[in-house]
């Protein structure tokens, strides 16, 4: 897969995130991850996918420091 490939198939988005393929397109039809449909297949746009990730991530983050401040105050 090259590395500035703007999009990916459900194939190389689950080897990108080292998930199952089928996880990939369940996360598509339940609108969980960012994608689109040309006739049957999912594909992923990486811009979009960049976002989705770094947001998942900064949600994990305030997740655990909200999670580090109620047990810090008791």
């Amino acid at each position: 897969m090259s590395a500035h490939k703007e999009i990916m198939t459900a194939k190389e988005l689950a080897a990108y995130l080292n998930i199952h393929t089928l996880t990939v397109q369940r996360y598509a039809r339940e609108g969980k991850i960012p994608a689109f449909k040309i006739g049957t297949d999912w594909r992923f746009h990486r811009k979009y996918l960049e976002r989705w990730i770094r947001d998942k991530s900064s949600c994990n983050l305030r997740g655990k420091e909200a999670k580090k401040y109620i047990l810090e105050k008791g």
